[in-house]
């Protein structure tokens, strides 16, 4: 009762006549049972003949049949409804389910993040000591670029305040660097 006065008025109705039918269809399924189980008895003597009388059994068990069948469908289609209302309404089990899947999302983003400083500070630290290494023995590195079809190499030389370029035209199919 605390859950549907929380609700809305138009949803409480509906939920009341979600009750209602429930209440009516079972009703209508007992009643039509038991006039079935009570036409079924064999009377004595009646002033119609058997004859007619169980003509007139046979179509009323048939028509109560009919009433059971329908009150039947009748409460498949409130389970349908009630189905339906619920995967509408259920709006605490949604945000649980929104709620569940941000903090999945956020521990992902979380561990990425991890990942990604760690991976960045691995470069930094390999950064450092590649410029360090360039920077110690930037005097003595020579560079020789071959160009392709065998022709003269060409060197770059930077060592001792001079720097020697010599321009060729064309790719090249070799990059050397030579410490001294």
């Amino acid at each position: 009762m605390a859950q549907q006065r929380a609700l809305p008025q138009s949803k409480e109705t509906l939920l009341q006549s979600y009750n209602k039918r429930l209440k009516d269809d079972i009703k209508s399924i007992m009643d039509n049972f038991t006039e079935i189980i009570k036409t079924a008895k064999i009377e004595d003597e009646t002033q119609v003949s058997r004859a007619t009388q169980g003509e007139q059994d046979n179509y009323e068990m048939h028509v109560r049949a009919a009433n059971i069948v329908r009150a039947g469908e009748s409460l498949m289609k409130l389970v349908s409804d009630l189905k339906q209302f619920l995967i509408l309404n259920d709006f605490p089990s949604v945000n649980e389910a929104i709620d569940q899947r941000n903090q999945q999302l956020r521990a992902l983003q979380e561990e990425c993040d991890r990942k990604l400083i760690a991976l960045r500070d691995e470069i930094s630290i390999d950064l450092y000591e590649l410029e360090e290494e360039y920077y110690s023995s930037r005097n003595n590195l020579y560079l020789t670029l071959t160009k392709k079809k065998g022709l003269q190499p060409m060197k770059h030389v930077w060592g001792k305040g001079r720097t020697e370029r010599t321009n060729l035209n064309g790719g090249f199919d070799r990059l050397q660097c030579h410490n001294t």
